[in-house]
């Protein structure tokens, strides 16, 4: 789907291809039928005109009731044509409008939210790189495959017709076709020569003109577009961030860059209107020369030689009328081609985006370097970081933050510590592979299920059992499971919402404090039992007593949990007995990043006599001396 018509066929030739055969076979059979029915059209006006014109001949012996009767027929061929072929045929096309867009839809949604995180690589182009990332995927995914996959549609349909006419409607044609005085060299087939030339002379040229007007057309439809999603796209993070601007006062700085991002909108939309404007001109000035004058001249030569009657020469000239509007059919459509055009460069540029990052250090490597190893060993052994070097974009980007060997046991809590922007979540980034740029070799446990708590929770619109059984699924664990992680985690009091999507009208990314978010991602914790855990500030919005709490939790039920934590304070948390929750500590300075235990350690026997009351020294020598011998 990197190409136009790589995208337009991937469709029919995919896992669900049956549905799109049947669907597609028969709407070319009903527009086979309607431009059958577009020639009966033509034949019952000329009869209807010629009835009209004859009324008051005395041959007519019934004048009025053969008026009636060709009125009849041509009304019901109307019905038939519009109605009946017309109407079914856009009925079954909207059907597979629906159908195909659906499983588009379904395919990007499968590769940008895959286990290679390919929504996030996505994002990170680089201008400087000549690796553009595609703007507004949200608007990609939603609207430009959605007037995709209607316009192309609609545009081979409008094909199929022009193919379905020429050939019915050239075929009465050359059934009723005559001499042509000063054709005589044509023979019978005079009059159906002059008017395929009269349309292969007419229709061609004023689709140069159309083609000209539909590649600015494009453009421009393709500028609207990217106006249009950075504007909706700044708005939906203005609605996000909503309280941060009232907090703020920031409403007149907002103001502003709504009123920046319009004036290009704004610009745009006034440029498309006057080309919508110009073609339509030339579209109305076009279909009146073409249907009466064009159509008419062809015919009008035999009918003043008496090789027509006025009824051959009326069925004749609705005939070419008819062919002239379907080969004006590429015209007609210019505008939905050029949006067309518009909305498929859109999609496959994505196509090519999501491609690009299949392999992610690969993509990495074309703007920067990106030498990232990744492996197992026994879990006995822990997490293991060897000659880790952390930088930006750029081949020649001086690292960071560099790390020569750390090693994390298992059921070892460490505590990262640096300044602000030392590099501490970039760090854990890069263990988890989300950081683009640098080297080294990271060790996982083999087998060890891994769990990353950012500082910032996204909610999604769904139950409550669901956000707290994340990444997994809600049938993935009970009812009674889910609601005793609930309990533990503080949140006991919505046990009886799980199956809930929201509580009186707000979901629940509304309902919840920012202390009970982060309470949730304990229950998730809780529940799904990682074996390594990574703690991204996810204490921020806890106050010191919460944060004891969240820590505790965590060590009560999660014994044997490896934990690397990033938090705002200088010094981690103790539990209200006082004793440490991490054994030690990553220590960023310089950029250079050193591990090392949190406190000295000391025999358990020291330990419990320097917490003594004061002795004289030789009592202490001695009890010391009496404890090792034991």
């Amino acid at each position: 789907m990197r190409t136009f018509w790589g995208l337009m066929r991937a469709y029919w030739f995919s896992d669900r291809w049956k549905e799109a055969w049947t669907l597609t076979l028969v709407i070319a059979l009903l527009t086979a039928l309607s431009s059958k029915a577009g020639v009966w059209f033509a034949m019952a006006s000329g009869e209807l005109v010629n009835s009209i014109a004859f009324f008051h001949d005395a041959a007519n012996t019934n004048p009025l009731q053969t008026l009636l009767t060709n009125a009849g027929i041509l009304m019901l061929l109307v019905v038939l044509k519009d109605a009946g072929f017309t109407g079914v045929r856009n009925l079954v096309s909207a059907t597979l409008h629906r159908k195909w867009r659906g499983w588009l839809n379904s395919q990007f949604n499968k590769a940008l939210l895959d286990g290679n995180h390919t929504h996030f690589h996505a994002q990170h182009g680089s201008v400087a790189g000549g690796i553009v990332a595609p703007d507004n995927i949200d608007q990609r995914i939603q609207e430009s495959i959605k007037d995709m996959t209607g316009g192309a549609i609609g545009l081979a349909m409008g094909v199929l017709g022009v193919a379905t006419s020429l050939y019915f409607v050239g075929e009465n044609l050359i059934e009723s076709s005559v001499e042509v005085k000063g054709l005589e060299f044509l023979g019978s087939y005079g009059s159906a020569v002059l008017a395929f030339l009269a349309v292969a002379t007419y229709v061609p040229l004023n689709t140069w003109i159309a083609v000209k007007l539909g590649g600015l057309l494009e453009r421009l439809n393709i500028r609207m577009q990217q106006a249009e999603g950075s504007y909706r796209s700044e708005l939906i993070t203005f609605l996000r961030r909503s309280f941060h601007v009232a907090a703020s006062h920031g409403e007149d700085v907002q103001k502003t860059m709504h009123d920046r991002l319009y004036v290009d909108i704004d610009k745009t939309w006034g440029r498309l209107n006057v080309v919508n404007t110009s073609y339509m001109s030339f579209e109305l000035i076009y279909n009146f020369i073409g249907a009466r004058i064009v159509s008419y001249g062809p015919g009008l030569v035999p009918f003043i030689h008496n090789g027509f009657d006025l009824k051959g020469y009326i069925t004749g000239s609705e005939m070419v009328a008819q062919l002239i509007s379907q080969c004006s059919w590429f015209i007609h459509v210019m505008p939905a081609i050029a949006t067309l055009r518009a909305n498929s460069q859109r999609v496959t540029e994505l196509a090519n985006a999501v491609e690009n990052v299949q392999q992610p250090q690969e993509f990495y490597r074309q703007t920067g370097r990106s030498d990232f190893s990744y492996a197992a060993q026994n879990p006995v052994f822990g997490l293991t970081i060897q000659k880790l070097e952390l930088a930006h974009q750029g081949e020649d980007a001086t690292p960071f933050l560099s790390a020569a060997n750390l090693r994390f046991r298992r059921g070892e809590w460490t505590f990262l510590k640096g300044e602000s922007g030392c590099g501490k979540t970039s760090l854990i980034k890069a263990i988890n592979g989300l950081w683009p740029y640098g080297r080294g070799t990271i060790v996982f446990p083999e087998g060890v299920r891994s769990f990353y708590a950012a500082q910032e929770v996204k909610l999604q619109q769904v139950s409550l059992k669901q956000l707290v059984c994340l990444p997994g699924s809600e049938n993935d664990h009970s009812d009674m499971q889910v609601a005793a992680a609930l309990h533990k985690a503080g949140l006991g009091e919505f046990i009886e919402h799980l199956a809930d999507e929201s509580r009186e009208g707000k979901i629940w990314d509304q309902v919840l404090s920012g202390g009970q978010k982060q309470k949730l991602v304990v229950a998730r914790i809780i529940l799904q039992q990682p074996g390594l855990l990574f703690l991204d500030e996810a204490t921020g919005a806890l106050d010191p007593e919460g944060k004891i709490a969240f820590h505790g939790a965590i060590k009560a039920n999660c014994p044997d949990v490896t934990v690397i934590s990033v938090m705002h304070e200088a010094v981690p948390p103790r539990s209200l007995s006082g004793e440490e929750f991490y054994h030690s500590v990553v220590a960023i300075a310089d950029g250079v990043a050193t591990k090392k235990p949190l406190v000295p350690t000391l025999p358990r026997e020291l330990t419990t006599i320097l917490a003594q009351p004061p002795r004289p020294a030789e009592d202490k020598w001695l009890r010391f001396r009496r404890l090792k011998q034991k």
